[in-house]
């Protein structure tokens, strides 16, 4: 007797080990590698939510080749170091993950490097950056500096700005960004007096640092606004805003409270969408300007569809963390929502969720019909999208003033424009 309950105990464990792998074969880990706390939790929380949206979405339409998304959330606390170590765990181990959809400042993004191409894993990275790379396991849903930066130059030239103040957070984003737009500047005519924010040269008198930049997390920008003011006091001027999180919020309190406006001097930002105008005072921001490659006021059926679902997904969620009142869409959410749908695809095309394999679907060309419009990879592993400028509202919204359709993403642009 005591042999057959042995026997009967035994095949009960097999059963409940064989269901369980079962279960796990019908899913697929996929990360979510962004700052939830610190100082850039400002802007990538609400990127985690829209993925999580997406993934829902997805799931209940069946999955990806009949696997169901299995989120594995890692927060990287706007600590860049740290940003390496949750790579890690993402890539290795029980929660080993198919893809990662993360990271949004570029010292983030350069720290995760590495450890992608150390273990062959493929991250998606959503937001605006300085260009100067390409590796094969990260595909840039991002705007690069030609899809964002020089659009919004060209479009200040032809209003008339003769001059152009540089401001940025103390990384590689702003500072190559704005090494790029000098370069681009004087290409165009503009005098090097006329670029403001102050510049650095090495002894053979080569400018290696151009703009003025602070910390992240700064607050104090008085006299930066003081220089800004003096600066601008011809009315000819613009600002070239590159700051990025929290910082924001002092820096335009301080420019409204000197008494500058955007008819004297227009700020175009470019880490600075619908989603960060919730904690700023968007009254006193009307008129300054934003280049993205989407805006939440795009009058297309597609968006007016990402929008609905999106807050309906807010309010049945149980995801703790999330904020549900309030909310907006922006573009380095809808460049996360479009990488989820390219890589389910690209998943798709292959047959097959190998890095290598999905890869070469993505680069031999995948397009998805997102909420900005149509968005298609490429060979360099950027993408072809349309460009938008807009002017804030009152309500923290942008009026789209300008449309550039089908852009292409091309990140190698230092050294290629020629000075006048």
């Amino acid at each position: 007797m005591r042999n057959k309950f042995k026997a009967m105990f035994a095949a009960a464990a097999v059963a409940t080990t064989s269901t369980s792998v079962q279960a796990e074969d019908k899913k697929v880990n996929v990360g979510i590698l962004h700052s939830l706390s610190g100082t850039m939790a400002i802007s990538e929380t609400s990127l985690r939510d829209v993925l999580l949206f997406a993934f829902d979405e997805i799931n209940a339409n069946g999955g990806v080749l009949g696997k169901q998304i299995n989120p594995v959330v890692v927060d990287g606390a706007s600590d860049w170091p740290l940003f390496a170590e949750k790579a890690e765990e993402l890539l290795v181990g029980d929660k080993k993950t198919a893809v990662t959809f993360g990271c949004w400042t570029s010292v983030s993004r350069k720290s995760v490097l590495p450890v992608y191409e150390k273990y062959n894993g493929l991250l998606f990275y959503p937001v605006q950056y300085e260009g100067e790379e390409q590796s094969k396991n990260i595909f840039y849903t991002a705007e690069a500096v030609g899809q964002q930066a020089i659009p919004a130059v060209d479009f200040l030239l032809e209003e008339g700005v003769k001059k152009f103040y540089l401001i940025g957070t103390d990384y590689v984003y702003p500072q190559t960004t704005n090494l790029v737009l000098h370069e681009y500047l004087l290409s165009k005519g503009v005098p090097a007096e006329n670029i403001g924010g102050g510049s650095t040269k090495d002894s053979k008198g080569k400018v290696t640092s151009v703009g003025n930049y602070t910390p992240f997390g700064h607050s104090d920008f008085q006299q930066i606004v003081a220089d800004i003011k003096k600066f601008s006091a011809s009315g000819d001027a613009a600002v070239i805003n590159t700051i990025n999180g929290d910082a924001n919020v002092p820096f335009f309190k301080e420019f409204a409270a000197s008494g500058l406006k955007s008819e004297d001097c227009p700020v175009v930002s470019f880490s600075l969408s619908e989603d960060e105008f919730r904690s700023l005072p968007a009254k006193q921001l009307v008129g300054h300007l934003g280049c993205w490659t989407y805006f939440m006021s795009i009058d297309s059926p597609a968006n007016k569809k990402f929008k609905a679902d999106f807050q309906a997904w807010l309010k049945k969620t149980d995801v703790t963390g999330v904020v549900k009142e309030g909310r907006v869409t922006c573009s380095p959410m809808v460049l996360s929502y479009n990488g989820v749908y390219l890589w389910k695809k690209a998943v798709e095309k292959a047959g097959s969720f190998d890095v290598d394999k999905v890869r070469a679907a993505l680069q031999a060309g995948i397009s998805f019909d997102g909420p900005g419009g149509t968005v298609t990879s490429q060979k360099n592993h950027h993408l072809t999208k349309n460009v938008f400028i807009g002017e804030t509202l009152e309500n923290g919204q942008f009026e789209i003033i300008e449309t550039i359709p089908n852009v292409v993403g091309e990140p190698f642009l230092k050294g290629t424009f020629e000075k006048k």
